[in-house]
């Protein structure tokens, strides 16, 4: 691990920059279509019958249509589960685009990755203000006993790992609307304790896990995730 603070976050910048234009990144995202939008079961430029049905989704294609599971040509029916993994495994493909099924609260959902996508073609870095001491703000770790997401302030997750979500003025406004930040774990012995008063809207919570506001198309409502779960899992946008 980096000591430097500005040879850390050139670090951090080379590993976004690389994240950001991977194949099927961030940039290659094309469209997201929940199939309840879609009754008759024909998303947008994408073959085949898609439709929920109960714990999976149902893909209906001939091989005509191109389609691939499991990197073999679909030609009849398959039950697809909500993909475990980046868009780079997932189970449905067409041609060299992946579209992963998703289940958020209940919905399901496919998204289309591109490596071609004119936006992933068009990117030619990130634009960035320099790493230096004035952007540096002392923070003060506080214990608040159960991981609640407290706002404007750390929160310690039962991993034992530090996590923020940061968000200021300029957020989404030519930016996304919040960021997750780990910070390295603090070093000092003794914490100072949030107090009792802290309270949240959140239920109660089971062992090994924590709550989260997450929200899909603006609702937001609180979600138990467990503690270690993916980074796309912890409150990340649907």
């Amino acid at each position: 691990m980096a000591t430097d603070p500005a040879e850390g976050w050139q670090r951090w910048h080379e590993r976004r920059v690389a994240t950001v234009s991977a194949p099927y990144g961030p940039l290659a995202l094309t469209g997201t279509y929940w199939l309840e939008d879609y009754p008759d079961g024909r998303l947008p430029d994408i073959p085949g019958s898609w439709r929920a049905d109960g714990d999976a989704v149902v893909l209906t294609a001939a091989e005509a249509d191109g389609l691939t599971v499991d990197e073999r040509p679909l030609g009849g029916e398959v039950r697809l589960a909500a993909d475990p993994g980046p868009a780079s495994g997932a189970r449905a493909a067409y041609g060299e685009r992946r579209l992963v099924v998703l289940v958020r609260e209940g919905a399901w959902g496919v998204r289309d990755f591109d490596p071609e996508s004119a936006v992933r073609r068009a990117f030619r870095g990130l634009r960035v203000a320099s790493c230096g001491p004035r952007w540096v703000v002392p923070g003060r770790f506080m214990s608040c006993g159960p991981p609640w997401v407290v706002p404007g302030r750390f929160t310690s997750c039962d991993t034992g790992r530090t996590w923020a979500v940061f968000a200021d003025a300029t957020s989404g406004n030519g930016s996304y609307r919040f960021r997750f930040l780990r910070p390295a774990a603090p070093t000092a012995r003794r914490c100072r304790r949030a107090p009792s008063t802290t309270t949240s809207s959140a239920p109660s919570r089971r062992p090994g896990t924590h709550w989260t506001s997450r929200s899909r198309r603006g609702s937001a409502r609180w979600s138990e995730v467990r503690a270690g779960a993916p980074e796309a899992d912890r409150g990340a946008a649907s």
